[in-house]
């Protein structure tokens, strides 16, 4: 288990609190499996009946750490096995209700995760950003269809084509946040939120979810298609030129690729 993700299990409610901050919360394959074989854990276990995912005041998470990424990238012939992998289909897979508070950038999987989460409350100071196609990659997180699904065609292919930063207030008319909060405020509200679902019958808080997500089939298929393409192209020259470009500082030049 990582120092770098909390997990802390009190009232019925499972909280992981993203705790890496001096490298903006980026997150390492460590972080992914420690996130991942505690949803699977929590997922089993009677006394937890809510998920909290939160970061710091000042950042949500970075999205991967490029570093340990290209060091310990995904196998393409064992996807399944990959601890990023595992964490998503653990996230997508989690019948209890998970509520996320995000404060400051949420970029990459930082962003994609949180369609996966059943309420998202969003600091006044949260930046969204989908910067895949910029890194020479492509979506993941099952964004390429649960994006387009939750805020329509044109506005998806906004914000995964050109991979600009969006804000608190724009995610919220998008119906991807929930509510805006002061950044010190949105942990404990989030907090305050899930002790609320927590009080709930459990039962019925799964059901009601699972019927919700009936209209989402074949996302883990997705998900690990999304995965097999995004670990191909980054072996490719656009990506390799991207994260070169972002290690020395400069503007990436894709006019050969």
């Amino acid at each position: 288990m990582s120092d770098d993700i909390l997990v802390h299990r009190e009232n019925g409610v499972l909280t992981l609190t993203f705790n890496r901050v001096d490298k903006k919360n980026a997150i390492t394959t460590t972080m992914y499996q420690t996130l991942a074989t505690a949803l699977r854990e929590s997922a089993e276990d009677d006394s937890v009946r809510v998920a909290v995912l939160q970061g710091a005041v000042e950042i949500f998470s970075a999205g991967n750490d490029l570093a340990d990424f290209l060091k310990n990238p995904p196998n393409p012939n064992a996807l399944e096995t990959a601890p990023v992998v595992q964490f998503l289909q653990a996230l997508h897979a989690f019948p209890k209700p998970i509520v996320a508070a995000v404060c400051g950038p949420a970029v990459g999987i930082g962003a994609t995760m949180l369609l996966h989460c059943d309420l998202v409350y969003a600091g006044d100071n949260a930046a969204f950003s989908l910067p895949f196609v910029n890194l020479g990659v492509c979506a993941e997180g099952g964004s390429s269809v649960m994006l387009p699904q939750a805020v329509g065609y044109q506005r998806a292919a906004e914000k995964l084509l050109l991979g600009e930063a969006f804000y608190a207030e724009e995610a919220l008319d998008m119906g991807i946040v929930s509510r805006i909060l002061p950044p010190g405020d949105a942990n404990a509200y989030a907090q305050a939120q899930a002790a609320k679902l927590a009080a709930k019958p459990a039962s019925s808080l799964r059901v009601t979810k699972a019927l919700m997500r009936k209209s989402q089939p074949g996302m883990q298929d997705l998900m690990l298609a999304e995965i097999r393409e995004f670990v191909q192209l980054l072996s490719g020259p656009a990506a390799k030129e991207a994260i070169t470009a972002v290690m020395e500082k400069r503007k990436p030049d894709f006019s050969k690729f």
